[in-house]
């Protein structure tokens, strides 16, 4: 092919202008004038050559002035008003968006939020983006683009990438009409959107994505940019597992947080202008919690408070939520937010309960309806009824999209799983709606309460049996160190009775301790018995029976059984359980009598132990409700005597004594002498809380004679300890050393170290009060050696805080320092700081 010819043969290509000029003076040197050639053979593209003479070169031209950069394009939606909390999550954002250091990444930079609807996830990742931009950190624009993946018709990746290429397309690109390739046009934008990121990083100019409200990995995967200088920011409800990229979960917001994001509607609804009164503040703090301290939840609510006019907005609303068995109801306001989003959560929980399986539905509803707070994978296979695989299953997917939450176990204790409060309402309520949902939810809960029965039974007859002695290093010793042996002769066999005082208020010095108080000093003054008087006189002894002897009689001495091998670990598991343990009581399930009152009976011990009063008093108000609708009279006795002991610990000392009578009337109608004497036993200790001192002695001497007519040496201990402090309340200080020794012998020879040390604590007391200091010194060592890892920080604390008390009143202060600081240690472990003295209750 011949194309313009000069006369020659040559190319002419000076015809357009002065041998060389550019035709086009917006060409660089680097094009070739290919008009008038001649093209010999066929052109392959692998080399041009140019025929024409060299044009001679241009002269410079002016540098022209630099422009100032464009900014990219934003297309961020405002950022949240009122923002509240999230400090650490927006470091971590913020860490993950900042200018990558040289050389860059080969990847960009993907951080995914994910939580449960509602949490704010599109919130934060707008104020992180903001942030980021204002910092300058992405020249290249900031885009938003809200996907919809949880509506009926999400924004699919063809839609998403046109109206990214729109935002990107600032003048510098032009989407033509005309496809290109064999793909068609869908292929043409994804390359023009690839190619202008692409374009941009070429340059230096990053750009921000912030893909909204993502339901599938699917719907982002094709918007990635290759560039590792640009980053993308996820929000989803859901773990996007296929996707390369760092997640930050989201939960509810702290306490504080929760009341400061509230606050601004409350104070423009209360009448103080400079603060709260108590009673508002409490209300706010309520509030929040019934919020589950949602952010959606709290902004709706504070919705509602600016719409409510008439009467006090905000204990109504309190009012309101506190009574609704479905909160999300309540939680629904006019209007929408910045994002143009409806102000109700039901819809939220709604879009997301339809994309779960129809099992996982019927199982998250199933779980909803046993009121825990949080629960183990253990309890989890039980409620579900599956096995442990599909349990554990289960629960991953849960997880996976928000709607439970999973802990990290710590030592020792399995990993725990956690329902919204919200969310639990949510269930619940769908749950209600389907007779088989709530029969489900009925068998899940017998399920456990079973579960719960068997294995605290096995944790409390652990904690029950004699603990394998484990004494400080030291000599082997009797009930009592040397020192005191030699010093407190026994009581006396066949003593003379004691005849009681005549008024309950003499409570004069006992002069024994007037002289040296060895053997020396002549026999003790009687303790060993007493007329039988007082209220429970006419009591007779009958033989013990009934299947609740167990519950009655306390701790035994007997092997332990059950899948607990040893105490630390029963211990370890009722503290992990004890909030659901005493939930599982307070159920309202009428067919579980016996397994409820059972259940409350095994927790006693485990309940006085740890000092949880106010849960044992709960607990026993329920299982007496529950005893009283049952014919068995057992039962209900042993419930009115663990009643009684805990109004005692929690001291409501006058509240118990109706219980603890009740119990001995109930025992002693049944024959069982060994429960009745228990009765009579905590009844003293009401009595001498409550300044029945005398009456108190009297009833302690009746439970210790019918503990030793039936050969309980455990329990006759504690009756000779009882009595021991009552007669040092009445400053009868000779007689209560002497039944304190006498329940040190008992609780030695019966192998129990934890009640040895309570009568060796309790006698160096009353050593210390007498003026016995030294006597006081070695009992109170003792205590502390044989209490050498205990797991009973609260007994131990108390201890090293009386013998700090008797060191410092004798001049050792190295000594006293080094005791509190002992006392303080353990009171940490006790979870305390509370400096405690006297005796262990």
């Amino acid at each position: 092919m011949r194309a313009g010819e000069g006369d020659d043969g040559t190319p002419d290509s000076r015809r357009d202008g002065d041998g060389g000029g550019d035709p086009d003076p917006g060409r660089g040197d680097d094009h070739i004038d290919f008009r008038r050639g001649v093209f010999r053979g066929q052109v392959v593209g692998k080399m041009i050559v140019n025929h024409g003479p060299r044009r001679p070169e241009r002269p410079e031209r002016p540098e022209r002035p630099e422009l100032p950069e464009r900014p990219g394009p934003c297309t961020l939606p405002m950022a949240q008003p009122g923002f509240t909390g999230r400090a650490a999550e927006l470091a971590a954002l913020e860490a993950r968006l900042c200018p990558p250091a040289d050389p860059a990444p080969d990847t960009p930079v993907v951080c995914v939020v994910t939580g449960l609807g509602g949490m704010g996830k599109t919130a934060l990742a707008l104020k992180a983006a903001h942030r980021a931009r204002k910092e300058g950190w992405f020249t290249g624009g900031a885009l938003f683009l809200d996907l919809a993946g949880y509506d009926d018709h999400p924004v699919t990746p063809t839609r998403a990438v046109t109206s990214l290429l729109h935002a990107l397309g600032d003048g510098d690109v032009r989407l033509g009409s005309e496809p290109v390739g064999h793909f068609g046009e869908e292929v043409h934008q994804l390359d023009a959107y690839r190619s202008r990121l692409a374009a941009l990083a070429d340059a230096g100019r990053r750009v921000l994505l912030v893909l909204d409200n993502v339901s599938d990995s699917a719907q982002v995967s094709p918007l990635l940019p290759a560039s590792g200088l640009h980053c993308v920011l996820i929000t989803t409800r859901e773990c996007q597992e296929s996707l390369t990229a760092a997640e930050l979960p989201l939960g509810p917001l702290s306490p504080d947080d929760s009341v400061r994001l509230i606050a601004p509607a409350v104070r423009r609804r209360t009448a103080a202008a400079d603060g709260w009164t108590p009673e508002e503040a409490e209300a706010v703090r309520e509030l929040t919690r019934l919020c589950g301290r949602m952010p959606l939840a709290l902004r709706i609510a504070t919705a509602l408070l600016h719409r409510r006019r008439v009467g006090d907005p905000l204990p109504s609303l309190v009012g309101e939520l506190r009574a609704a068995a479905d909160p999300t109801r309540v939680l629904t306001s006019r209007g929408v937010d910045e994002y143009g989003r409806v102000l109700a959560l039901a819809p939220v929980f709604d879009m997301s309960f339809r994309r779960l399986p129809r099992d996982r539905a019927r199982s998250l509803c199933a779980l909803a309806q046993v009121p825990f707070a949080d629960f183990s994978t253990e309890t989890a296979v039980v409620a579900t009824g599956r096995p442990r695989s599909e349990a554990l299953e289960l629960l991953d997917d849960l997880v996976g999209a928000h709607l439970i939450t999973g802990e990290e176990p710590g030592d020792g204790f399995p990993g725990r799983w956690r329902i919204h409060d919200l969310v639990r309402g949510y269930a619940s309520a769908l749950a209600v709606e389907d007779p088989t949902l709530v029969e489900e939810g009925g068998r899940a809960r017998r399920r456990i309460r079973d579960h719960y029965r068997a294995k605290t039974e096995a944790a409390c007859r652990r904690l029950r049996a004699a603990p394998p002695a484990n004494p400080q290093p030291g000599p082997p010793t009797g009930p009592l160190p040397s020192s005191l042996s030699g010093a407190l002769p026994d009581p006396p066999s066949d003593p003379p009775s004691d005849p009681p005082s005549d008024s309950s208020s003499d409570r004069s010095p006992d002069s024994s301790f007037d002289s040296p108080f060895d053997s020396s000093s002549g026999p003790l003054p009687d303790v060993s018995s007493g007329p039988s008087t007082g209220p429970l006189a006419d009591f007779s002894s009958r033989p013990s029976s009934g299947p609740w002897s167990d519950f009655s009689s306390g701790p035994s001495s007997g092997p332990s059984s059950g899948p607990f091998e040893e105490r630390a670990e029963a211990v370890a598991w009722l503290d992990a359980e004890r909030v659901n343990l005493v939930a599982a009581t307070l159920w309202p399930d009428e067919l579980d009598t016996d397994c409820t009152v059972a259940l409350a009976l095994h927790l006693a011990e485990f309940l006085r132990e740890r000092r949880f009063f106010e849960d044992w008093v709960a607990v026993g108000r329920a299982a007496r409700e529950r005893a009283r609708k049952s014919p068995d009279r057992q039962a209900e006795a042993a419930v009115c005597n663990h009643l009684g002991n805990a109004l005692l610990r929690a001291d409501r000392s006058e509240e118990a004594v109706e219980p603890l009578v009740h119990a001995a009337d109930l025992f002693r109608a049944l024959g069982d002498t060994t429960g009745e004497a228990i009765a009579w036993n905590n009844l003293g200790l009401a009595q001498r809380r409550s300044g029945l001192l005398h009456e108190s002695a009297a009833t302690h001497r009746r439970a210790r004679d019918r503990f030793r007519d039936t050969g309980d040496l455990s329990h006759e201990g504690r009756a000779w300890h009882n009595l021991g402090l009552v007669l040092e309340t009445l400053g009868r200080y000779a007689e209560a050393a002497a039944a304190l020794r006498r329940a040190c012998e008992l609780h030695h020879a019966t192998g129990n170290r934890f009640l040895h040390g309570d009568s060796l604590n309790s006698l160096g007391c009353v050593l210390h009060t007498a003026g016995r200091t030294d006597l006081a010194v070695a009992a109170l060592r003792e205590c502390l050696r044989i209490r050498h890892d205990d797991d009973n920080w609260h007994a131990t604390s108390l201890t090293w805080n009386n013998l700090a008390r008797v060191l410092d009143g004798t001049g050792r202060t190295a000594e006293a320092a080094h005791a509190r600081n002992r006392a303080d240690e353990a009171a940490a472990r006790a979870g305390t700081t509370t400096t405690s003295y006297g005796h262990h209750h």
